[in-house]
């Protein structure tokens, strides 16, 4: 076994860290809820800077556990227990997502909560295409396909009692602001004057939420599954499934929009360390000014702010980012290339966002 994986409690502690799996006791949980039988075969599913995701395979079964980090982290950071919250009340709306089978609250088992899906067979883009998808038509198709599921996800009523429990809506805005502003000084080791600056910036220039909705948080090509049907020689790209919820809430559906075209990779443009689906550089995907267009058109919201929200998703991100950087420099994340880049890539997320909100002063002389 591996220092993730340990076959029995036993060797869990005699592990130098806590395991991430601990493969009898997961097959005690698994058996009883009725998951399949036997022994059970282990995989990872991508590298997991955050949550980690394992995919598990047994007779009669194939899933998915998804679990938060190691502690100690904080809590709110990494909940499963609300991640498949969401996910269970957008079961049966037009929002793909897949099906929770399981859900375990007690620590005591892998020292965090974590949950059981369905495993689901699909694309995951990030960094290049599968032959399928290489083609300019089927890239055009692909970046609609997101935009008609994000605007699904906006659509969700959020009057529905399942729906109005995930959370508060009213102020989302502004306790976004105001949250992660009291966290850079925790997150950092360095003066940057420019995250103040936009602190101050953003504060002064809230905008009016113009309704609620569910939101994502980090709605993104790379958080959704593709399948493809080939009709003729064409092929029909459908999203299968969005994943990873763990920062899904009721709030303003502007900041996902914000966020999605403030991180979306275009050709011609310099990238960012938030560049995490670098094939939409490729002709044929959406240009950013495009993915605006076609949400517009399937939206009533005025999108004159969207400067503001793209401001505050690059501004959240660079301290975000800042407090994996000064864990770096504290020994935490020994040998983290991404960790160490961040040294300049926080000041790069900075200006860019000082950029966006130079945008919003050009066209509207009320934006200090």
């Amino acid at each position: 076994m591996s220092a993730e994986i340990a076959r029995n409690r036993v060797e869990a502690q005699q592990l130098p860290m806590p395991p991430l799996l601990v493969l009898d006791t997961v097959q005690e949980f698994l058996d009883a809820h009725g998951l399949g039988t036997g022994p059970l075969e282990i995989s990872r599913i991508g590298e997991g800077q955050s949550n980690v995701t394992f995919r598990i395979r047994r007779d009669k079964a194939d899933l998915v556990l998804r679990r938060g980090p190691r502690p100690p982290l904080p809590r709110s950071t990494h909940d499963m227990l609300r991640e498949a919250r969401v996910q269970q009340a957008l079961a049966g709306h037009p929002v793909p997502v897949p099906k929770i089978r399981a859900v375990c609250e007690d620590e005591n088992l892998l020292g965090v909560p974590f949950y059981v899906m369905d495993y689901m067979d699909g694309d995951v883009l990030t960094g290049r295409l599968p032959d399928e998808y290489d083609n300019k038509t089927t890239r055009r198709k692909l970046s609609a396909a997101m935009v008609e599921t994000l605007q699904q996800l906006h659509d969700v009523d959020v009057a529905e009692p399942h729906i109005a429990s995930l959370g508060r809506p009213e102020g989302y805005l502004r306790r976004q602001v105001e949250r992660f502003a009291q966290l850079w000084p925790m997150n950092t080791r360095r003066d940057i004057p420019l995250v103040d600056e936009l602190s101050a910036w953003l504060r002064g220039n809230l905008p009016e939420t113009q309704r609620h909705a569910v939101i994502h948080g980090d709605f993104r090509m790379g958080n959704l599954m593709y399948t493809a049907s080939t009709r003729g020689t064409a092929q029909t790209p459908r999203v299968e499934a969005v994943l990873d919820w763990e920062m899904a809430t009721l709030g303003d559906p502007l900041a996902d929009l914000g966020y999605l075209t403030a991180t979306y990779a275009t050709a011609g443009e310099a990238g960012t360390v938030l560049e995490l689906t670098s094939v939409t550089r490729k002709e044929g995907f959406h240009t950013r000014e495009e993915l605006v267009e076609a949400y517009s058109r399937g939206s009533s919201l005025n999108l004159e702010m969207l400067p503001w929200y793209q401001t505050m998703a690059l501004w959240k991100a660079a301290i975000f980012c800042e407090a994996m950087y000064t864990r770096y420099l504290n020994g935490e994340r020994p040998g983290d290339t991404f960790a160490e880049g961040l040294k300049h890539g926080v000041p790069e997320l900075l200006d860019q966002a000082l950029q966006y909100s130079k945008q919003l002063r050009s066209t509207n002389p009320a934006s200090r």
